[in-house]
């Protein structure tokens, strides 16, 4: 499947009364800005295509369609974007079209976010935009308030990937923030090649630290240790970063005071193997399209396990903490997370730890990241697994360090049993595309589901017996 990218002018979106059939060649297609493959990906041909839709760059939605031989894939694309995108038609005339649609903004999808200003949300009500986000509240005097991007340090944690990592780092060092600097922390290597690779390439921009210790929490707070920004962005070597990234993640940090962590949306950078797709179909990284702030001192009416859903909130390859509310917590638990035997759950550790830290999270969809999926039926496996256990290792974290977060969690243990069996079961899928993000509708395989399982029963014990091998280990900051 083909991945693509589609800029559209939002003034453009509703069809023409006497509109050209779909894929007709001739003029331009109407509003298209512009049409580009996905990273690293070719022009878009025939065949089934993942396109994600901007509004004059603007992330705002993704759907699936069919380019047939012949025809204007730019024209077939716009057509269906405008038959999802586009307001609804006056009752009683007849739809534009069936174009499937796959953004976890759609009203009434279950897991959608919901409108700024709804029910179980912290938004402020604002202007909305063309993509539907809602502009800075204004401040005293009437003019809304806009900062420039913090400082900000953006941490890559890697191991023996430095073709990965080559490429995730000549899409960070093309950010259009104004103030930031890259640490990339080369986590127990076997070898010199991640060294080599900076000191060759990179030397002048990037700085590289060595965490000899193995796990990616660990190397985290290594990075955490080296940085000078007042924020800290981290994300993998896995990734290729949209130029205006990391501007869209910090820029909530100068918005609002409050704001302890930012997340950002995840997209899939290649579509060709069984086993991306089936990862896209089950819902991804992705977490929508709709903007959303989460408030400890208002906890959603939608979210009753909040802020135990850490899940929900974001994932490690796109975020960004201010840098004292991160240490203040403690930064990430070492005994979490890729690289020990909890095997992850160290994002959603920091997640939980800086909203039961009194902060607020904001989630934003216009700070995208494109992500290299698993390629292999092996490595999804594993993958199914390291989401359980990470599950479970990151609430058995959760309280091995705040005790007084015990009531809270078992208080909620019986909705949380019922909704990770829900979220972890088996599901027949229609189609093998992507599906709807925040749905259940998406397939999954009894096996996937299986090792899902088997990992949330392992990650308690993961978990103790990664914390008994780093007892002791300082907090790097900290050292003397």
């Amino acid at each position: 499947m083909q991945v693509t990218e589609l800029d559209l002018d939002p003034d453009t979106l509703e069809p023409p009364p006497h509109a050209a059939p779909h894929g007709a060649r001739g003029a331009p297609a109407r509003g298209v800005l512009a049409l580009r493959p996905g990273p690293g990906g070719a022009p878009v041909g025939p065949g089934e295509v993942f396109v994600l839709v901007r509004h004059r760059g603007r992330p705002v939605g993704t759907l699936t369609a069919t380019v047939p031989d012949g025809s204007d894939p730019a024209e077939v694309l716009a057509a269906a974007a405008r038959d999802r995108l586009a307001p609804p038609p006056p009752a009683g005339s007849p739809p534009h079209g069936a174009a499937r649609h796959h953004a976890a903004q759609d009203p009434g999808s279950p897991g959608a976010a919901k409108a700024p200003g709804a029910p179980g949300t912290s938004e402020t009500p604002g202007t909305l935009g063309t993509s539907g986000a809602p502009e800075a509240p204004a401040a005293p005097g009437g003019e809304a308030r806009r900062a420039g991007p913090p400082r900000t340090s953006v941490v890559v944690a890697t191991r023996e990937r430095p073709r990965r990592l080559a490429r995730a780092l000549d899409s960070l060092l093309a950010q259009d923030h104004p103030d930031f600097e890259i640490v990339v922390v080369d986590n127990a290597p076997l070898t010199g090649a991640t060294r080599e690779l900076i000191e060759r390439k990179y030397s002048e921009r990037v700085r590289y630290v060595l965490e000899p210790v193995p796990g990616l929490a660990v190397a985290h707070n290594r990075g955490v240790a080296a940085a000078d920004g007042t924020v800290l962005a981290f994300t993998d070597d896995d990734v290729v970063a949209d130029p205006h990234w990391l501007t869209a993640l910090t820029a909530p940090f100068a918005e609002d005071p409050r704001i302890g962590c930012v997340t950002g949306l995840i997209l899939p950078a290649r579509l060709t193997t069984p086993a991306q797709i089936l990862l896209e179909s089950h819902g991804g990284f992705a977490k929508g399209f709709a903007p959303r702030t989460y408030d400890p001192a208002r906890p959603p009416a939608d979210e009753p396990l909040f802020p135990f859903t850490a899940g929900r909130f974001g994932s490690g390859a796109n975020m960004a903490f201010r840098a004292r509310a991160l240490r203040a917590a403690g930064g990430f638990d070492p005994a979490t997370g890729t690289g020990t035997a909890a095997r992850g759950g160290d994002d959603l550790y920091a997640f939980v730890r800086i909203l039961t830290d009194g902060h607020r999270l904001r989630y934003t969809p216009d700070a995208l990241v494109w992500h290299h999926h698993r390629e292999t039926e092996r490595d999804l496996r594993n993958q199914a697994f390291g989401y359980g256990a990470g599950l479970t290792a990151y609430l058995t974290a959760l309280v091995a360090r705040r005790p007084g977060l015990l009531p809270a969690l078992l208080a909620r243990l019986p909705r949380g049993l019922a909704h990770a069996r829900t979220m972890t079961a088996h599901r027949d899928g229609a189609r093998s595309v992507p599906g709807e993000h925040g749905t259940a509708s998406h397939p999954w395989p009894r096996s996937l589901s299986r090792l899902e399982r088997r990992g949330m029963l392992a990650g308690p014990l993961g978990y103790v017996r990664a914390r008994r091998g780093v007892r002791g280990l300082p907090l790097p900051w900290e050292e003397r």
